[in-house]
């Protein structure tokens, strides 16, 4: 069984254990029951399932409400799903990101038309921010969004879209030239059924997940789907991953913790030499260090996620840290647990070999490893420079 020692922590309320206790019953019941042959059809199915359980409603703000989203919520949602099924972690975080402009920038009406859905499961959502030329490096976005009248039109690809080809509303992230760079973009909501928007494919990775490449041609919506003002989408876009970015890191925390239960459960059942693994004392030290690194991240995710909820304005460094630890970390107790099931890990479909492939994109999305340095660096650098 998981550690769950950590939801003592102070960055948590009793509302927290309760969701978590909750949620993980309800995961332990109904997850393992999902086909996962097609990827997109579990999706949908995992989407429908989680809103009809009400865990969905914690993916956005209430339309009405003024409540920021708990980020401690969110992040203690992802790790449980993922330390349960990756595929559920994908479809919880994409519920979450794919509208979070809408309910951290969104017009009442604009949070009215979609966040219902969304938080019930009855719609699919999806965050379009990547363009083939233009992946970490946000303001080097070419798709535009030209003025006419009272409408915008559309024109220029996406790709690597996380619920690309199934989603029923996507978020998208246009130049409208306001000025050069990153302050000439906007945030838009597009309907999937909207004239000019069209999946030109679907991208198949070593964790199926769906994802697919847009193309957005003579694409007409209503001025009214502008989210917030124009030429904020960038501001919006950070403030989104500002919140999520934190939740990623959770989920690495769930897989490595899965990761640790499947080492534990091989190493105490397995024999060598009449005696369990566990006996020898280097497999004691890949143990010992898969627990420490584990805390650690956790240390850092929660402390991320509670700054956050205490009423910080950004926690880009926190996000950071505990985005690039969380994952580079996970990657190592996972591949600890491999090793330690010998042949067996490598063997497909067992869940360190599953784990093994699911943890890699979560060193890449959201800011890859390399980018969070950049991050941590530059935050670092200001913060002495002001003193």
């Amino acid at each position: 069984m998981a550690d769950r020692s950590f939801l003592d922590w102070p960055f948590f309320e009793d509302r927290h254990r309760r969701l978590q206790e909750d949620l993980d019953a309800w995961a332990t019941e109904n997850l393992a029951s999902v086909d996962h042959s097609n990827t997109d059809e579990a999706c949908k199915t995992l989407v429908a399932m989680l809103g009809r359980a009400g865990f969905l409603t914690h993916s956005g703000v209430e339309p009405t409400s003024s409540f920021p989203l708990d980020v401690r919520s969110l992040c203690l949602i992802r790790e449980t799903l993922a330390r349960h099924d990756g595929l559920a972690d994908f479809a919880f975080a994409m519920q979450g990101l794919g509208t979070g402009a809408i309910s951290l920038f969104g017009s009442v009406s604009q949070k009215a038309d979609w966040l219902p859905l969304t938080r019930n499961g009855k719609a699919i959502s999806a965050f379009a921010l990547t363009e083939p030329q233009s992946g970490s490096d946000v303001a080097n976005s070419t798709m535009t969004a030209t003025a006419d009248g009272a409408h915008f039109v559309l024109n220029g690809e996406k790709t690597w879209i996380s619920n690309g080809g199934i989603a029923d509303v996507y978020t998208v992230f246009a130049r409208t030239g306001e000025e050069p760079g990153a302050r000439g973009l906007s945030a838009f909501i597009v309907p999937a059924n909207t004239p000019g928007l069209e999946v030109v494919e679907r991208l198949e990775t070593i964790a199926p997940h769906p994802l697919a490449t847009l193309r957005f041609s003579d694409c007409r919506i209503p001025a009214s789907s502008l989210i917030g003002r124009r030429g904020a989408g960038f501001k919006i876009a950070m403030s989104v991953l500002d919140v999520f970015r934190s939740t990623v890191a959770a989920a690495a925390l769930g897989f490595a913790r899965r990761a640790l239960d499947e080492a534990l459960l091989r190493v105490t059942t397995r024999q060598i030499r009449e005696k369990p693994l566990y006996n020898l004392q280097m497999v004691q030290g890949h143990i010992a260090d898969m627990a420490l690194d584990i805390d650690a991240a956790a240390l850092l995710v929660y402390r991320a996620a509670w700054t956050k909820d205490s009423g910080a304005p950004r926690v880009s460094r926190e996000a950071a840290m505990a985005k690039l630890f969380a994952t580079e970390q996970a990657q190592i107790v996972i591949d600890k647990a491999v090793q330690l099931h010998g042949g067996d890990g490598v063997r497909s479909g067992v869940t360190v070999e599953k784990l093994y492939r699911e943890i890699r994109a979560l060193r890449i999305y959201e800011g890859a490893t390399d980018v969070q340095k950049v991050v941590i660096a530059r935050q670092t650098l200001n913060a002495f420079e002001g003193e």
